[in-house]
């Protein structure tokens, strides 16, 4: 296993030079199946359409069927299929970009395997990390999963509009991940009201004018 991470460790550290020299924020968008990865990821697009100039790198095991909705959005979009691997690895990243007139872009968003264990363990040269946690996957994940939003600048407490209908503690898993990071930025999330999504978009259009 050190052998397999420090492999792809040494490919990350190359990956995040290359993108530092041409400017390019990079962000690891992680997250269980199912928490509304896609959904948020076609919402905050919709938000910098005519902004900046973003690529994204869609991860699932099989099938295109996420990279032909964020398709729809207008923004190119690469897959790759990792044919039952659970995560994305440095390699993989090292590949798509290759490919990629980096100079021209502002921002690429990989989104990763859904899993709450394997990406985050796998350094891909990104400049920061975000995970989505659906209201709905229950307010003991931080805690049971703590790697993953150890290594993650912002947490997505996504579906709030359902937190009636579940029973799911705000307050206990605000603590829990405060606890994990003491600085991860949280934000409550509804792709459905748009609920917390301008926030999102504006701490994210706050990082890349940081670069």
């Amino acid at each position: 296993m050190r052998n397999i991470l420090g492999a792809n460790d040494d490919i990350a550290a190359q990956n995040r030079k290359v993108f530092a020299e041409h400017g390019v924020i990079v962000m690891n968008l992680m997250g269980s199946p199912g928490s509304g990865k896609t959904t948020l990821l076609e919402q905050t697009l919709a938000r910098f359409a005519d902004k900046i100039k973003i690529v994204v790198i869609e991860g699932d095991l099989f099938t295109a069927k996420d990279a032909e909705r964020i398709e729809k959005s207008g923004v190119d979009v690469i897959q790759i299929n990792t044919a039952g691997g659970c995560h994305l690895d440095a390699p993989m990243i090292q590949k798509v970009c290759a490919s990629l007139d980096l100079d021209a872009l502002d921002l690429i968003i990989v989104e990763n395997v859904g899993n709450l264990v394997c990406p985050a363990e796998f350094d891909l040269g990104e400049n920061f990390k975000a995970v989505v946690l659906s209201i709905t996957e229950g307010d003991d994940k931080p805690l049971k999963y703590p790697l993953i939003f150890k290594e993650s600048e912002a947490v997505l407490l996504n579906k709030v509009d359902l937190l009636p209908f579940t029973n799911f503690n705000l307050e206990s898993a605000r603590n829990d991940l405060t606890t994990l990071h003491p600085t991860i930025k949280i934000f409550e999330t509804s792709c459905t009201t748009g609920a917390g999504l301008e926030t999102w978009c504006a701490w994210l259009l706050k990082k890349l004018e940081a670069r």
